[in-house]
């Protein structure tokens, strides 16, 4: 079956085609179909039901760019088209409208942009990522748990800034265990600060993608945003605070029951991991997988299950979780 969109534009080409046609192929790969642009227009080739498909994708991105309503570069492509397959299944007897498509390409953009950094929209991008930010955004304490690259820590940081920024806490605090992946920090060089350093830096990474250099060095030095090891965190009463545990899966029993009691007033916690990651010392029990079984009747506190599907990384990443994880059941 062949259709023909006609295109207004050179500018409109380059927006929908991406850079050396990324999103074209990103749409021929996902939906099997064969698309040829021959001067204003842009063929569609393939069986009915995925040429139907591929166009219902394609016309919603031309509406965005035309309509403007959409910054494209917002938009991940392969999590749009992932979204849409999930969601609006279309049979060859479907009568699956392009306004349908609109509305429900629109939730996966309105409403859910956390930061907005220089022409960059920060947010949720699959039904998985959209769950957590509400869970976020209505309890006290939240787990999100899964594979590498479904943003857990990268959206709980977006919004913790976006709360710090609304003056719904007063300070922000990141925390992780500082546990040797295979390799001893005794043969590190440095003092003990500069020792545990490396094992902090995903989260300085995720704070410098969120706020300028400039007002994240102030925040340090005065304090509003503290990271620091999870042994630094025994003792203390955490008021008013948005408080990140980052790879939980590496906490014991002893350290999650210590950072779970930390909690004070106005305050909310966001612990991530991913319990099939963990560094522990075989046989060592992991803690954030019994807070889970403990914790699961608590009301108030919302457990988000990640997988394959809310992996917004490279598409190899995806394939290699669902790898892994179909050798774990062997």
């Amino acid at each position: 079956m062949d259709r023909t969109i006609q295109l207004d534009t050179l500018e409109e080409a380059q927006a929908l085609f991406g850079a050396h046609d990324k999103n074209l192929k990103t749409i021929e790969k996902r939906f099997k179909v064969k698309l040829t642009a021959r001067e204003e227009t842009l063929n569609i080739n393939g069986t009915s039901n995925n040429t139907k498909k591929a166009l219902l994708v394609i016309e919603y991105i031309l509406n965005a760019i035309r309509s403007r309503e959409a910054d494209l570069e917002a938009i991940d492509i392969s999590c749009l088209i992932a979204n849409f397959k999930k969601n609006l299944p279309l049979q060859k007897d479907s009568n699956i409208t392009h306004a349908k498509l609109s509305d429900f390409a629109s939730q996966q953009t309105q409403g859910f942009v956390l930061r907005q950094v220089q022409n960059r929209q920060i947010g949720p991008k699959t039904d998985g990522q959209r769950r957590y930010v509400e869970a976020i955004k209505n309890h006290d304490i939240v787990f999100g748990v899964g594979p590498a690259g479904t943003g857990k820590t990268y959206l709980a940081m977006a919004c913790a800034v976006e709360a710090l920024k609304n003056q719904e806490v007063r300070r922000i605090i990141l925390t992780r265990p500082a546990i040797e992946a295979g390799e001893s920090l005794g043969f590190l060089p440095g003092d003990m600060h500069e020792k545990i350093s490396p094992y902090l830096r995903p989260l300085y990474d995720a704070l410098y993608d969120m706020m300028d250099a400039e007002r994240i060095e102030k925040y340090l030095e005065t304090g509003t945003i503290e990271v620091a090891p999870l042994a630094y965190m025994r003792g203390r009463t955490l008021n008013d605070a948005f408080i990140i545990l980052d790879e939980a899966q590496n906490a014991t029993r002893e350290q999650m029951k210590m950072f779970l009691t930390r909690l004070g007033f106005d305050s909310k916690t966001v612990i991530t991991g991913d319990i099939t990651q963990s560094d522990l010392p075989e046989g060592k029990p992991i803690g954030l997988e019994q807070a889970l079984d403990i914790l699961k009747e608590i009301e108030g506190i919302k457990f988000i299950s990640f997988n394959g599907a809310d992996v917004v990384r490279h598409a190899l990443v995806q394939k290699i979780i669902l790898a892994y994880d179909k050798f774990s059941e062997k």
